[in-house]
């Protein structure tokens, strides 16, 4: 099986009920998805994303806004994929938008998705029943040695070793990062001064960047939208209610949406 003891290491065999090293047990919830994150790796009571953090990105994603996203993503992991794929996981997933999207376009690939986020997974694992949810840190993944053909990472932290032990030699890491003009004009709502996203070379151990593109275009948001990609962001921190209420009052606003997308191939041994 592809999934760990977050405990022991040791496989974990499932059942209609539970995973199992035999050990250790861990329960299947209603939902479908499977909590891998013991409370001693927990740094809060209820760490990641909240319920309404999810909700706002349930109601942005939804209105399309990040489709031309999702699907450049597909395009580069149906090239990056070796034909003989059995695995592909995307590291914090949140509520499933591009995970389920993965899981309806390689129907023959076991889809996994990660967060650390119960709330978030709660809601994937509803909406998405042809992916296998785990709730987990992104810095201690419950899977295997070499047995992931690939990894989806979008922002997400991670740990670059867990990654290179986890992804068969050949396999592959795509991961997005904000260019720097992502959401330029929201950020000149919450702060004085606006400053461009640097750039920063992403070296991840292990593996050899193949292949690097950008992706941008403008998006038309209405009011609940643009208070929704807010909530989205850590920019929601600093904003003040008065520019949350302005935001929200606001008929359409117009943001530029600015990716790095790339493409890293695990290094044979």
């Amino acid at each position: 099986m592809f999934y760990q003891c977050p405990l022991c290491h040791q496989p974990l065999q499932a059942n209609d009920r539970q995973w199992s090293c035999g050990t250790h047990h861990f329960d299947r919830a209603r939902e479908g998805y499977v909590n891998l994150l013991p409370v001693q790796f927990k740094r809060s009571k209820m760490p990641g994303d909240n319920a309404e953090m999810m909700c706002a990105r349930r109601l942005f994603l939804d209105a399309g806004h990040y489709q031309p996203l999702q699907a450049a993503l597909l395009q580069h992991i149906h090239r990056a994929l070796a034909p003989q794929a059995q695995a592909l996981l995307d590291i914090g997933c949140g509520e499933g938008y591009y995970t389920g999207a993965l899981a309806e376009a390689l129907p023959a690939v076991q889809i996994f998705g990660l967060d650390i986020s119960k709330a978030a997974i709660q809601r994937a694992a509803k909406r998405y029943t042809a992916v296998e949810f785990c709730v987990a840190s992104s810095r201690r993944l419950p899977f295997g040695d070499a047995t992931l053909d690939g990894i989806l990472k979008i922002y997400a932290p991670c740990d670059g070793e867990e990654l290179a032990r986890t992804v068969k030699p050949q396999g592959g890491a795509i991961t997005v990062s904000p260019g720097p003009r992502h959401l330029y004009q929201l950020k000149a709502q919450v702060y004085d001064a606006v400053m461009l996203h640097p750039i920063k070379a992403e070296v991840l151990p292990g593996f050899t960047l193949q292949a690097e593109y950008t992706l941008a275009y403008e998006m038309s948001l209405g009011g609940d939208e643009v208070a929704a990609l807010l909530q989205m962001t850590p920019f929601a921190w600093r904003a003040s209610q008065a520019a949350k209420q302005q935001l929200l009052d606001t008929e359409r606003f117009a943001c530029e949406t600015d990716f790095i997308i790339r493409f890293h191939q695990r290094d044979v041994e």
